[in-house]
């Protein structure tokens, strides 16, 4: 109730600016005129993403591999049945490049956590399974995971689940959006940067 009371009381504090300190412009997301229920939101979102990463960290630790590989482990889990899921796939859902989640799967390879296989369509294509062992690896951190995320979960009933995992799902596609546009302007003041002599 402290966490909560702090943040109610952050929120309570975050006053409204003037129309050009504005980061957002869509009425919408605005309430009378300012941004700060917003701000409040992304705040308590980037708060949200730190501990979801720290979870999925510790959760690697407990099965000795880092969260990334743990991740990793857990997409090839959900993703892989019985024809097994591909580099490509895995990079894409994690926002990561080829090359690194490749180096990442070599070392749970070398783990025996993890199998290659080719393509049976696209000889040139790799697909991975977890491998027995990788099953029982996961198999054992799992009552961590369902104590952990009972509680992070645990304001939800089931229509308010539903209601997150849809506005989520509809989020996704906005979020890649929003990440190419913030990567256009860095490439573009950063061309920019470069005309102008530094």
């Amino acid at each position: 109730m402290a966490l909560k009371a702090r943040n109610s009381q952050i929120q309570r504090r975050l006053a409204p600016v003037s129309a050009e300190l504005l980061t957002v412009s869509r009425p919408e997301l605005l309430s009378n005129k300012t941004d700060a229920n917003f701000r409040a939101l992304v705040h308590g979102l980037i708060s949200l993403g730190r501990r979801i990463i720290t979870i999925r960290d510790g959760l690697g630790t407990l099965t000795g591999m880092s969260g990334v590989q743990f991740e990793i482990m857990m997409l090839v889990s959900r993703l892989g049945g019985q024809t097994g899921v591909t580099v490509t796939e895995v990079s894409d859902l994690m926002l990561q490049s080829g090359a690194f989640t490749t180096i990442e799967v070599g070392k749970l390879v070398e783990k025996g956590l993890l199998e290659k296989s080719a393509d049976q369509q696209d000889r040139r294509r790799v697909r991975l399974r977890l491998t027995e062992q990788g099953r029982k690896t996961l198999a054992d951190v799992a009552p961590h995971q369902q104590q952990v995320n009972d509680i992070l979960f645990g304001s939800l009933d089931s229509r308010d689940f539903h209601e997150l995992s849809r506005i989520l799902r509809e989020l996704v596609p906005s979020f890649e959006h929003g990440t190419d546009l913030m990567e256009f302007m860095l490439k573009r003041e950063s061309a920019r940067t470069a005309r102008n002599g530094g």
